[in-house]
């Protein structure tokens, strides 16, 4: 039997848990509340085709949305939470599909909104604005409105697309129930024959030892496990690329890539730009694959060797210990945001923090006005566990300041925005750290930390943009998406960017997509590679003492929706529409491979 390296989630102390309470105090609330949300729908409702009555309907109508979405979004926050912490959980993921469809209906309730506000006209609601100070915020709503006026349907249509909300939102859920949940992997095995279970929460860490056998046998027992299911998986990926095909014919966009820009008025060249210079610079990619290579003392590097440790003797640290070094490294945003942070994450239990059996796999920050900006991880006490919490207190924090900021109809932000906040965390961190000490092992256990961290946002991210893109590409002509397609092009996507330094196992590689469920959100994950680079344009400037520099990530932070993403960035010094961060991203990178190098060297 595999020893047991993961609790059951009874297992887990409360405090070391996500506050409940604070959003509901009990499930018998949580029912009463949804009951009343769903018994309010009429309320929104009720407007319909008097919106042209004049600026004070409207304002009413908006106020009274403002407030449902508000109290909505707690019922969610609440139930999905709830649910990811234990996919086991059947009575929560109950509640979470409940959540789902009256936010369902809620969408439909409303869909009038637009397609009235269209027939009323802008130069009306201009007036309306000027006229009715309740009106006053909602004027970037009114011009983004119709910028988008062309992909704005009827009504009916409207209705419609906001009514299919609940049962597009079913292929993550069966995503993650079967992965999450279904999915019981083989153990691994250390060189001495020892079982280490392996789950969503233990893989990593398995990953990340020192014996090359335990990083083999989980590395392949996690591929093999989604290998069994990759007709199933496959099946419900091409289900999820067809809705937004069907979602871009219904808003009569030229394809997919330009339907998901422009809700945030992106253009195509940011996607395509960041695919170019990823390309031109994989040889750095291919200069770490050898330096990695030579460090570890092996003939041939295998992909589980990618997160092995260069050093014996890694840090081990506390959780506890986390918290005080993300803050000294956010120290120059203020005494206040870091105080924030502190409370977040010692007292007021922003974090679900351990591992356990059923835990949704990866970590992530969720929340809405009204609740914390609540943190689920898997803490393990590795310096890859303190960049984790870094970057999702990133995104925390960027929440937490926008709700603070900005009226609820701004109080989000894009995801295009929300991977700097979270990136920029981890570079501020890193170079504390490395400041920090500087004895050997600390510093390539940093510097591990951070090639972890552009592996993950900077390689495996921008592949799978390109995998995404080309399975897009084939649904909107009608071509087959099966598991084989998937596999060989993935496959070959990764053997480009290895270089011929690491070896191809094409069915292990290959499936690779089926274990990132940010598929299921259309074009997201490039994000996470324009967010990365962002994030350093925004730590160079800071750490370089320039003026302002950390006044005006603060005054990004505040913005939230208020303005569109790339006006947001750029009026604070940071232009993602030119190639040029992505560049200098690369050239931190290609200074992480120099210092490692000459560590490992010594």
């Amino acid at each position: 039997m595999p020893k047991l390296t993961v609790p059951p989630r009874s297992a887990i102390a409360p405090e070391h848990t996500w506050n409940a309470p604070s959003v509901f105090e009990s499930v018998a609330a949580w029912e009463a509340e949804l009951k009343r949300m769903a018994a309010s729908l009429p309320n929104i409702a009720r407007f319909k085709d008097h919106l042209a009555d004049g600026p004070a309907t409207l304002a009413d109508m908006l106020e009274a949305l403002e407030a449902i979405l508000q109290r909505m979004g707690q019922v969610y926050v609440y139930a999905s939470m709830s649910q990811a912490v234990d996919t086991t959980d059947q009575a929560a993921a109950a509640r979470a599909g409940q959540s789902q469809a009256v936010f369902g209906q809620l969408f439909a309730a409303a869909a009038y909104l637009d397609p009235e506000l269209i027939a009323i006209g802008q130069e009306t609601l201009n007036q309306w604005i000027k006229d009715e100070p309740r009106l006053a915020i909602y004027q970037h709503y009114v011009d983004d409105l119709f910028r988008r006026q062309a992909h704005v349907r009827t009504a009916e249509v409207e209705e419609l697309l906001g009514l299919l909300s609940e049962p597009f939102a079913s292929t993550y859920q069966t995503a993650s129930m079967l992965t999450d949940s279904d999915m019981k992997f083989a153990p691994a095995h250390s060189s001495a024959g020892e079982a280490e279970e392996v789950t969503q929460g233990s893989l990593h860490k398995l990953l990340g030892s020192p014996d090359r056998e335990t990083r083999r046998t989980a590395w392949e027992s996690f591929a093999d496990t989604h290998l069994a299911f990759k007709n199933t998986l496959a099946s419900n990926l091409a289900t999820s690329i067809k809705r937004d095909v069907f979602e871009m014919r219904a808003r009569k966009q030229p394809s997919t890539l330009e339907a998901s820009l422009f809700d945030n008025a992106i253009p195509g060249e940011v996607f395509r730009n960041l695919i170019a210079t990823f390309q031109a610079n994989l040889p750095t990619w291919h200069r770490y694959w050898a330096v990695r290579r030579k460090a570890l003392g092996v003939e041939t590097l295998q992909p589980y060797d990618i997160w092995a440790p260069l050093t014996q003797n890694p840090p081990v640290i506390a959780y506890a210990q986390s918290v005080d070094w993300i803050c000294a490294g956010l120290a120059p945003l203020g005494e206040d945001y870091v105080s924030i942070m502190r409370q977040g994450c010692l007292q007021d239990r922003w974090v679900d923090i351990y591992p356990n059996q059923g835990k949704t796999s990866g970590a992530f920050s969720s929340g809405r006005p009204g609740t914390h900006p609540f943190i689920l991880m898997s803490y393990d006490d590795t310096i890859l566990s303190l960049s984790t919490l870094a970057h999702e207190l990133g995104h925390s924090m960027h929440s937490y300041l926008t709700w603070k900021h900005q009226p609820a109809i701004y109080a989000d932000y894009s995801l295009f925005l929300a991977e700097v906040a979270s990136n920029f965390h981890q570079a501020m961190v890193r170079a504390y750290l490395l400041n920090l000490n500087r004895e050997r092992d600390f510093q390539i256990s940093v510097i591990e930390e951070a090639m972890a961290n552009f592996h993950r946002y900077f390689f495996i991210m921008p592949t799978l943009a390109r995998f995404e893109l080309e399975m897009h590409k084939r649904a909107e002509q009608g071509e087959g998406l099966t598991a084989d397609v998937m596999n060989e092009r993935m496959a070959d996507l990764f053997s480009e960017g290895y270089g011929g330094h690491l070896a191809v196992d094409r069915a292990r590689v290959g499936i690779t997509w089926a274990q990132f469920s940010h598929l299921y959100a259309d074009y997201y994950v490039y994000q996470y590679a324009t967010g990365l680079s962002g994030a350093n344009a925004f730590a160079r400037r800071i750490l370089a003492g320039e003026p302002g520099a950390a006044e005006a990530y603060r005054r990004f932070l505040n913005s939230g929706s208020s303005r569109y993403p790339l006006e947001t960035l750029k009026d604070t010094g940071v232009d993602l529409a030119s190639p040029k961060p992505v560049e200098e991203a690369f050239a931190v990178l290609a200074g992480l491979v120099d210092k490692l190098e000459t560590l490992v060297g010594k």
